[in-house]
């Protein structure tokens, strides 16, 4: 019998992913991944509400997502809406066009599950984990920070900041001007000054900036090598960056902020982090996967 194949489409604050999976010996087996720059925290953050024309994309692109998966022979599609949902004047109509264009459920994520599927999808890709780990799941729109045991995290924070909405705030040169990442870096201080988290034996990095500073400097991020990166950007211009590491033009312009970010929460947490495996939408899917394989037994 072929194994379950299940998917997720995250609509996320900068991007809009698909994800296929099944079930594999090891963990999670990919069948299909796609993504897509949609920018929705841009709009959130100049005007409150996401524009009709980047609804109608994303209602485009769902469709889209919606046949590619159905043709790789899912029983299971879930849409996860994550930042956006919670920031926008107008995610009703968000919802009810990715509701309509794939015919399949549309969940809202709170801080809270968006946190924890993240922990989940980055800690059920460890192949051992210690007695205590941290997960800091940093997006475009919002940042969760974790930290507990194997199953599920004990202690857990979101902050209403991102790499995509500080990016819009504050970097408006190309490359950026070290002052204002100074700038940036403040505010980001300032936001985890309300944060205690247990500290962990180890930590994990989930999202788009931890996966592109992994092609830069390696899948462990520490104070040396971060700071390493923010001054490199200074002297490239985002063109340059993305030609260099092989990064998406829209990854590598909001990289710098969500370095800041990143290490912020490695100075908080005292322990290097290391690039997880999966996020958001493993955790996901793993989730589905265990469930749809209770009810065939």
């Amino acid at each position: 019998m072929r194994p379950v194949r299940a998917s997720v489409i995250d609509v996320g604050s900068n991007t809009m992913r698909l994800l296929v999976a099944r079930q594999g010996r090891r963990g999670l087996d990919t069948i299909l991944s796609r993504r897509a720059h949609v920018g929705l925290a841009t709009d959130i953050e100049r005007d409150g509400w996401i524009s009709d024309q980047k609804v109608a994309h994303v209602r485009e692109l769902a469709a889209s997502y919606s046949v590619l998966a159905r043709d790789s022979g899912v029983e299971w599609l879930e849409v996860l809406v994550t930042a956006p949902g919670r920031q926008s004047g107008n995610a009703r109509e968000l919802h009810d066009a990715l509701a309509e264009a794939t015919g399949g459920r549309v969940r809202q994520l709170s801080a809270e599950e968006e946190g924890r599927l993240a922990y989940a999808g980055a800690v059920g890709a460890c192949r051992s984990v210690p007695d205590s780990i941290a997960v800091i799941d940093l997006g475009g729109g919002s940042t969760q920070v974790m930290v507990g045991a194997e199953q599920a995290p004990a202690w857990l924070r979101s902050l209403d900041l991102g790499s995509l909405r500080l990016t819009e705030r504050f970097v408006h040169t190309n490359p950026p001007i070290p002052s204002v990442l100074d700038a940036v870096a403040c505010v980001v201080e300032k936001a985890f000054e309300s944060l205690t988290p247990p500290l962990p034996i180890s930590a994990l990095a989930t999202g788009g900036t931890a996966r592109a500073l992994r092609r830069i400097v390696g899948r462990r991020l520490d104070e040396k090598n971060l700071n390493a990166v923010l001054a490199m950007l200074t002297a490239k211009t985002t063109e340059e960056v993305a030609a260099d590491y092989d990064l998406p033009i829209e990854r590598a312009r909001v990289l710098p902020a969500g370095t800041i970010v990143l290490r912020e929460a490695h100075r908080r947490l005292g322990v290097k982090l290391e690039v997880a495996r999966g996020g958001v939408r493993e955790g996901a899917l793993r989730g589905a996967l265990a469930e749809l394989a209770v009810a065939a037994a």
